[in-house]
Protein backbone atom coordinates (compact mmCIF):
# COMPACT_ATOMS: atom_id res chain seq x y z
CA UNK A 1 0.00 0.00 0.00
CA UNK A 2 0.88 3.23 -0.35
CA UNK A 3 3.81 4.24 1.99
CA UNK A 4 3.35 6.51 4.56
CA UNK A 5 -0.42 6.69 3.78
CA UNK A 6 -2.44 6.99 7.21
CA UNK A 7 -6.31 5.94 6.25
CA UNK A 8 -7.65 7.57 9.36
CA UNK A 9 -10.38 9.89 9.13
CA UNK A 10 -9.34 13.50 8.89
CA UNK A 11 -12.01 15.92 9.92
CA UNK A 12 -11.48 19.68 8.84
CA UNK A 13 -15.52 20.65 9.33
CA UNK A 14 -15.97 20.99 5.52
CA UNK A 15 -18.95 19.74 3.90
CA UNK A 16 -18.71 18.00 0.59
CA UNK A 17 -20.27 19.90 -2.11
CA UNK A 18 -19.35 18.23 -5.36
CA UNK A 19 -19.85 19.45 -8.45
CA UNK A 20 -19.83 19.40 -12.09
CA UNK A 21 -16.57 20.66 -13.30
CA UNK A 22 -14.31 18.10 -15.04
CA UNK A 23 -11.08 16.88 -12.74
CA UNK A 24 -8.58 15.18 -14.29
CA UNK A 25 -9.99 12.11 -13.61
CA UNK A 26 -13.61 12.74 -14.92
CA UNK A 27 -12.90 14.86 -18.02
CA UNK A 28 -16.16 14.55 -19.28
CA UNK A 29 -14.38 17.48 -21.86
CA UNK A 30 -12.30 15.26 -23.64
CA UNK A 31 -13.82 14.46 -26.91
CA UNK A 32 -14.00 10.29 -26.89
CA UNK A 33 -16.07 11.18 -23.31
CA UNK A 34 -18.87 13.55 -25.01
CA UNK A 35 -18.88 10.85 -27.92
CA UNK A 36 -19.39 8.75 -25.23
CA UNK A 37 -22.31 10.85 -23.56
CA UNK A 38 -23.52 11.29 -26.74
CA UNK A 39 -24.97 7.54 -27.75
CA UNK A 40 -25.92 7.20 -24.46
CA UNK A 41 -28.52 10.26 -25.18
CA UNK A 42 -29.90 12.95 -24.44
CA UNK A 43 -28.85 14.82 -21.27
CA UNK A 44 -32.29 14.37 -18.92
CA UNK A 45 -33.75 18.15 -18.61
CA UNK A 46 -33.59 19.11 -14.90
CA UNK A 47 -37.19 20.71 -14.66
CA UNK A 48 -38.71 17.37 -15.85
CA UNK A 49 -38.17 16.11 -12.26
CA UNK A 50 -35.91 13.68 -9.93
CA UNK A 51 -37.13 10.63 -11.67
CA UNK A 52 -36.11 11.53 -15.18
CA UNK A 53 -32.84 12.63 -14.01
CA UNK A 54 -32.37 8.72 -11.62
CA UNK A 55 -33.65 7.54 -14.84
CA UNK A 56 -31.20 8.64 -17.07
CA UNK A 57 -28.31 7.52 -15.00
CA UNK A 58 -29.69 4.25 -14.52
CA UNK A 59 -29.68 3.96 -18.68
CA UNK A 60 -26.02 5.62 -18.32
CA UNK A 61 -25.04 2.40 -16.29
CA UNK A 62 -27.24 -0.24 -18.32
CA UNK A 63 -25.06 1.51 -21.37
CA UNK A 64 -21.63 1.31 -19.85
CA UNK A 65 -22.28 -2.11 -18.50
CA UNK A 66 -22.86 -2.82 -22.11
CA UNK A 67 -19.94 -1.04 -23.82
CA UNK A 68 -17.01 -1.38 -21.28
CA UNK A 69 -15.46 -4.52 -20.38
CA UNK A 70 -15.09 -5.56 -16.54
CA UNK A 71 -11.54 -6.58 -15.64
CA UNK A 72 -9.47 -5.84 -12.46
CA UNK A 73 -7.23 -2.65 -12.94
CA UNK A 74 -5.70 -1.11 -10.65
CA UNK A 75 -4.66 2.09 -11.91
CA UNK A 76 -8.08 3.96 -10.11
CA UNK A 77 -7.02 7.40 -10.80
CA UNK A 78 -6.87 6.68 -14.57
CA UNK A 79 -9.14 9.25 -16.57
CA UNK A 80 -12.49 8.23 -18.18
CA UNK A 81 -11.55 8.74 -21.53
CA UNK A 82 -8.58 6.30 -21.47
CA UNK A 83 -10.94 3.90 -19.63
CA UNK A 84 -13.56 4.55 -22.96
CA UNK A 85 -10.15 3.90 -25.28
CA UNK A 86 -9.59 0.71 -23.84
CA UNK A 87 -13.05 -0.74 -23.82
CA UNK A 88 -12.43 -2.10 -20.34
CA UNK A 89 -12.24 -1.28 -16.25
CA UNK A 90 -12.72 -2.00 -13.55
CA UNK A 91 -15.56 -1.23 -11.07
CA UNK A 92 -14.04 1.29 -9.86
CA UNK A 93 -13.18 3.00 -13.39
CA UNK A 94 -16.37 2.58 -14.44
CA UNK A 95 -18.13 3.90 -11.73
CA UNK A 96 -16.02 7.02 -12.70
CA UNK A 97 -17.46 6.72 -16.03
CA UNK A 98 -20.92 6.90 -15.05
CA UNK A 99 -19.94 10.35 -12.79
CA UNK A 100 -18.72 11.92 -15.69
CA UNK A 101 -21.59 11.39 -17.53
CA UNK A 102 -23.95 12.77 -14.84
CA UNK A 103 -21.46 16.00 -14.40
CA UNK A 104 -21.45 16.45 -18.59
CA UNK A 105 -25.25 16.46 -17.86
CA UNK A 106 -24.97 19.02 -14.99
CA UNK A 107 -25.65 16.67 -12.39
CA UNK A 108 -23.17 16.94 -9.55
CA UNK A 109 -21.27 14.24 -8.11
CA UNK A 110 -19.12 13.11 -5.48
CA UNK A 111 -17.75 10.38 -3.39
CA UNK A 112 -17.94 8.92 -0.18
CA UNK A 113 -14.30 7.72 0.81
CA UNK A 114 -14.59 3.80 1.93
CA UNK A 115 -11.51 1.42 3.58
CA UNK A 116 -12.87 -2.07 2.77
CA UNK A 117 -11.62 -5.26 3.99
CA UNK A 118 -9.81 -7.14 1.67
CA UNK A 119 -11.08 -10.16 2.22
CA UNK A 120 -14.58 -9.14 0.67
CA UNK A 121 -12.37 -9.79 -2.77
CA UNK A 122 -11.24 -13.06 -1.25
CA UNK A 123 -14.07 -14.84 -3.38
CA UNK A 124 -12.50 -13.81 -6.88
CA UNK A 125 -8.95 -14.71 -5.98
CA UNK A 126 -9.05 -17.92 -4.14
CA UNK A 127 -5.97 -19.45 -4.66
CA UNK A 128 -4.10 -15.80 -4.28
CA UNK A 129 -5.29 -14.50 -1.26
CA UNK A 130 -1.96 -13.81 -0.07
CA UNK A 131 -2.17 -10.95 -2.98
CA UNK A 132 -5.05 -9.25 -2.11
CA UNK A 133 -4.42 -6.14 -0.31
CA UNK A 134 -5.63 -6.20 3.51
CA UNK A 135 -7.96 -2.77 2.51
CA UNK A 136 -9.15 -1.58 -0.75
CA UNK A 137 -9.97 2.52 -1.36
CA UNK A 138 -13.27 2.57 -3.01
CA UNK A 139 -14.87 5.66 -3.85
CA UNK A 140 -18.48 5.31 -3.82
CA UNK A 141 -20.61 7.61 -5.64
CA UNK A 142 -23.27 9.43 -4.63
CA UNK A 143 -25.35 11.96 -6.99
CA UNK A 144 -27.48 15.46 -6.34
CA UNK A 145 -30.61 14.52 -7.73
CA UNK A 146 -32.69 18.35 -8.14
CA UNK A 147 -35.88 18.53 -6.58
CA UNK A 148 -35.24 15.13 -4.40
CA UNK A 149 -35.78 16.36 -1.05
CA UNK A 150 -36.25 13.46 1.77
CA UNK A 151 -38.54 14.53 4.68
CA UNK A 152 -35.65 15.22 7.47
CA UNK A 153 -33.91 17.33 5.32
CA UNK A 154 -34.27 21.07 3.75
CA UNK A 155 -31.80 20.49 0.67
CA UNK A 156 -31.44 18.61 -2.58
CA UNK A 157 -30.88 14.96 -1.66
CA UNK A 158 -27.43 13.06 -2.01
CA UNK A 159 -28.44 9.36 -3.59
CA UNK A 160 -25.41 6.94 -3.56
CA UNK A 161 -25.17 4.73 -6.96
CA UNK A 162 -27.20 1.45 -4.80
CA UNK A 163 -29.91 4.29 -4.49
CA UNK A 164 -30.55 5.56 -8.32
CA UNK A 165 -31.93 1.90 -7.90
CA UNK A 166 -33.41 1.10 -4.91
CA UNK A 167 -34.70 4.71 -3.80
CA UNK A 168 -36.48 5.60 -7.26
CA UNK A 169 -39.13 2.88 -7.26
CA UNK A 170 -37.13 0.77 -9.11
CA UNK A 171 -37.92 -3.27 -8.28
CA UNK A 172 -35.07 -5.55 -7.47
CA UNK A 173 -34.89 -8.90 -9.48
CA UNK A 174 -34.57 -12.15 -7.47
CA UNK A 175 -31.83 -13.71 -6.83
CA UNK A 176 -30.27 -13.16 -3.65
CA UNK A 177 -27.49 -10.43 -2.53
CA UNK A 178 -24.03 -9.61 -4.01
CA UNK A 179 -21.12 -11.96 -3.12
CA UNK A 180 -18.64 -10.75 -5.00
CA UNK A 181 -17.97 -14.37 -6.68
CA UNK A 182 -19.18 -15.61 -10.05
CA UNK A 183 -19.14 -13.75 -13.32
CA UNK A 184 -21.59 -10.63 -11.51
CA UNK A 185 -19.23 -7.69 -10.37
CA UNK A 186 -19.92 -4.51 -8.03
CA UNK A 187 -20.73 -2.50 -10.68
CA UNK A 188 -23.49 -4.82 -12.73
CA UNK A 189 -24.83 -5.81 -9.34
CA UNK A 190 -26.53 -2.39 -8.65
CA UNK A 191 -28.98 -2.98 -10.50
CA UNK A 192 -30.09 -5.94 -9.41
CA UNK A 193 -29.54 -6.03 -5.67
CA UNK A 194 -29.13 -3.47 -2.99
CA UNK A 195 -25.74 -2.56 -1.70
CA UNK A 196 -25.64 -1.15 1.67
CA UNK A 197 -22.21 0.00 3.53
CA UNK A 198 -23.87 1.03 6.69
CA UNK A 199 -25.45 -2.14 7.49
CA UNK A 200 -29.06 0.27 7.80
CA UNK A 201 -30.86 -1.48 4.99
CA UNK A 202 -33.87 -4.18 6.24
CA UNK A 203 -32.16 -6.71 3.85
CA UNK A 204 -34.69 -10.05 3.02
CA UNK A 205 -34.01 -13.37 4.10
CA UNK A 206 -33.65 -14.39 0.46
CA UNK A 207 -30.87 -11.24 -0.20
CA UNK A 208 -28.93 -11.14 2.97
CA UNK A 209 -25.91 -10.12 1.39
CA UNK A 210 -26.86 -6.57 0.91
CA UNK A 211 -25.78 -5.60 4.01
CA UNK A 212 -21.84 -5.35 3.23
CA UNK A 213 -21.40 -3.61 6.39
CA UNK A 214 -19.05 -5.83 8.50
CA UNK A 215 -16.45 -5.13 5.63
CA UNK A 216 -16.08 -1.76 6.24
CA UNK A 217 -13.55 -0.92 8.13
CA UNK A 218 -13.12 2.91 7.67
CA UNK A 219 -15.64 6.00 6.41
CA UNK A 220 -13.50 8.45 5.27
CA UNK A 221 -16.22 10.91 4.47
CA UNK A 222 -17.07 12.74 1.57
CA UNK A 223 -14.94 14.26 -1.28
CA UNK A 224 -15.81 16.72 -4.06
CA UNK A 225 -14.10 14.28 -6.33
CA UNK A 226 -12.55 10.88 -6.11
CA UNK A 227 -9.47 12.75 -7.43
CA UNK A 228 -9.57 14.44 -4.05
CA UNK A 229 -10.01 11.39 -2.16
CA UNK A 230 -6.89 10.08 -3.81
CA UNK A 231 -4.83 12.61 -3.37
CA UNK A 232 -5.63 12.47 0.15
CA UNK A 233 -5.68 9.06 1.00
CA UNK A 234 -3.69 7.28 -1.93
CA UNK A 235 -5.25 4.22 -4.37
CA UNK A 236 -5.36 1.09 -3.29
CA UNK A 237 -2.09 -0.17 -3.93
CA UNK A 238 1.28 2.06 -4.17
CA UNK A 239 3.06 3.09 -7.77
CA UNK A 240 5.42 0.43 -7.98
CA UNK A 241 2.92 -2.14 -7.17
CA UNK A 242 0.55 -0.67 -9.83
CA UNK A 243 3.28 -0.81 -12.29
CA UNK A 244 3.44 -4.65 -11.78
CA UNK A 245 0.15 -5.89 -11.38
CA UNK A 246 -1.78 -3.28 -13.69
CA UNK A 247 -0.03 -5.21 -17.17
CA UNK A 248 -1.41 -8.88 -15.88
CA UNK A 249 -4.76 -7.77 -13.97
CA UNK A 250 -6.10 -4.85 -16.17
CA UNK A 251 -6.49 -7.30 -19.14
CA UNK A 252 -7.86 -10.18 -16.91
CA UNK A 253 -11.75 -10.21 -17.20
CA UNK A 254 -13.48 -9.27 -13.84
CA UNK A 255 -15.23 -12.50 -12.74
CA UNK A 256 -13.03 -15.23 -14.34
Amino acid sequence: MPGGRSRQVVVDGRGACGGTAPTRILDWGHSRVRSAVRSIGTAPDQGEGPAVEAAALRHAHQWISAEVRPVYSVQEARPVSQVLRLGRGSCSQRMAVLEAVARAWGIPSRVRGLVVDGTFWYPRFPRLRRLVPSQVVLAWPEFRIGGLVKADQAAATWLSVSELFDGAGVGRTSGGGFTNAGAETLFEALARTSIDWDGATACPASDGSCDLSAYLLTDLGSFDSRDELFARYGQTLCGPARLLAEPVLGRRAAGF
